[in-house]
């Protein structure tokens, strides 16, 4: 049985289909018994499904952000 730790590492490869048959289905036994890791997997499949709803193209200001936030974290470390 999967301990939560190796469930988080494994659940991207879950939700994309790419483990195989037992992996899911070890997978599936520590979700019937962890109530922590269904609500982590529910709020995982939400977040790709709402990057989902981005837009293909770059948007330059979110560029412009996420370079000064890169700077911002430079100039805090």
């Amino acid at each position: 049985m999967l301990n939560c730790k190796e469930l988080v590492a494994q659940s991207s490869d879950f939700l994309d289909g790419q483990l195989n048959l037992r992996q899911r289905l070890a997978v599936r036994a520590h979700l019937a018994m962890c109530v922590r890791c269904r609500r982590f997997i529910r709020q995982l499949k939400l977040t790709q499904a709402v990057l989902r709803q981005l837009p293909e193209a770059a948007v330059p200001e979110l560029d412009a952000l996420a370079a000064r936030l890169v700077e911002a974290r430079r100039k805090a470390d």
